[in-house]
C-alpha cells in the first residue's frame, strides 16, 4: 500500500494531488450548498472538450524548444477566418465545420512558419516575444475585421462596414460535436462527440511524436547541442513545432466556437492563450516537457476548478459577484507558480 501511494504521489506530483483533493472538497461543498452538482459536472466535461485542442496546441511548442506558446491568438485568428469563410459559403452541419477547419489549416500553417522564423531570431526570449506577438496580432485584426470583404448578412453589421463583434452559429454547426452520440449517466451529460474529437487529436499528436520528424523535433527542443551533433536542423524543427502549435490553435477555436455557439472577434482572443497555458501547467507540464496526460488531466482540472469553485464561492459570499475575480486569480496564479518552477526544472 505504501509503495502504491508513493507511486501515485511521484506520478501526479504534490500540486496535482492538492488540486484534485480541493476539487473533491468543492464537489462535497456544492452538495451541501444544494447546487446542481450533475449540471456542474456536465459543464466541466463540455468545457474540457471545448478547450482541449487549444491546450493541446501547447505541446508541440514546448517540445520543440520555444516554450509555452503565449502567441496562441495567432492561430486563433486564423481559425476565426476559416470559420467566417465557411459561413460566407453558406454551409451548414458537419460540412461547414470541416470546411472551416480545412480552410484554416493552410492559413495557420503559413502564419505559423513566419512566426517560427521570428522566434528563431529571438532565442531565449520566446515566451515574452510570443506574448507581444499574440497581442499585436489581435490588435491588427481589429482593423482586419473592419476591412475584410465578407458579404453574408449574419457576419456584417446591419449599418456601416465591418464584421459583428459576436457571430452566432445557430443553424450552422452550433454544438454539433456536443450533441453527437451524447448520453446521460446519473444526470450527467456526456458530450461524446466533443470528447472523442479531443481524444482523437491527442492520439494523432502522440502518433506524430513517434514519427521521425516528431522525434527530431523533441530532440531539438530537449538538447539542441546534441541535436546539432546528430545532424538535426534545430531551427527547422522549431519552425515545425511552431507551425503545428498554430494549426492546433486554429482548429481549437473552431471546436471551442461550435460548443460555445458563437464566434467572437476583435479583442475576444486576446487572453485565450493564458487559459491554455494555465491548463497544461496545472496538469504537470513545464516550459520544457509536456505529454498527452498533462493535456487531458490539466484541462479537466483547470476547467473543473473554475466551473465548480465559482458557483460555490458566490453561494458562500452573497455580496457581489466574484466569478471573474476568482477566475483571474486562479488562472494567473497557476501560471505564476509554474513559471517560478522553470529554473528548478519543474515540481
Amino acid at each position: 500500500m505504501e509503495i502504491s501511494t508513493k507511486k501515485v504521489i511521484s506520478t501526479l506530483g504534490i500540486p496535482r494531488l492538492i488540486i484534485i483533493t480541493f476539487m473533491i472538497v468543492l464537489c462535497i461543498m456544492a452538495i451541501f450548498l444544494k447546487l446542481p452538482l450533475n449540471d456542474l459536472l456536465s459543464d466541466t466535461l463540455v468545457r474540457t472538450g471545448m478547450n482541449g485542442v487549444l491546450v493541446l496546441a501547447m505541446v508541440p511548442g514546448i517540445l520543440s524548444g520555444i516554450g509555452l506558446n503565449f502567441g496562441l491568438p495567432l492561430g486563433i485568428v486564423c481559425g476565426l477566418v476559416g470559420g467566417l469563410v465557411s459561413i460566407e459559403m453558406d454551409l451548414t452541419g458537419y460540412t461547414a465545420f470541416l470546411v472551416a477547419i480545412l480552410v484554416s489549416i493552410p492559413i495557420s500553417a503559413i502564419v505559423g512558419a513566419l512566426y517560427g522564423y521570428l522566434l528563431n531570431r529571438v532565442k531565449g526570449s520566446e515566451m515574452m516575444v510570443a506574448t507581444y506577438v499574440g497581442f499585436s496580432a489581435v490588435s491588427l485584426m481589429c482593423i482586419g475585421w473592419l476591412l475584410m470583404p465578407f458579404k453574408a448578412e449574419e457576419v456584417k453589421w446591419p449599418i456601416g462596414d465591418g464584421l459583428r463583434t459576436t457571430i452566432a452559429l445557430t443553424g450552422r454547426y452550433d454544438k454539433i460535436l456536443d450533441h453527437t452520440l451524447s448520453f446521460d449517466i446519473l444526470g450527467v451529460t456526456i458530450p461524446t462527440g466533443l470528447l472523442l474529437f479531443f481524444f482523437l487529436s491527442c492520439f494523432l499528436m502522440a502518433l506524430f511524436l513517434k514519427t521521425k520528424t516528431g522525434m527530431a523535433m523533441k530532440a531539438a527542443g530537449d538538447n539542441p547541442r546534441f541535436a546539432v551533433a546528430s545532424g538535426i536542423n534545430v531551427d527547422k524543427q522549431r519552425i515545425v513545432g511552431t507551425m503545428i502549435s498554430t494549426i492546433l490553435g486554429a482548429v481549437g477555436i473552431i471546436v471551442y466556437a461550435q460548443s460555445f455557439g458563437f464566434f467572437q472577434l476583435y479583442q475576444a482572443p486576446l487572453m485565450m492563450g493564458f487559459a491554455a497555458v494555465a491548463a497544461i501547467l496545472i496538469g504537470g507540464a513545464s516550459a520544457r516537457r509536456a505529454n498527452m496526460i498533462h493535456v487531458i488531466l490539466g484541462t479537466f482540472l483547470f476547467q473543473g476548478l473554475l466551473t465548480i469553485s465559482l458557483p460555490v464561492a458566490n453561494k458562500i459570499i452573497t455580496e457581489g459577484n466574484l466569478s471573474e475575480v476568482l477566475r483571474i486569480i486562479v488562472q494567473n496564479g497557476i501560471i505564476l507558480y509554474a513559471l517560478t518552477k522553470v529554473s528548478s526544472g519543474g515540481d
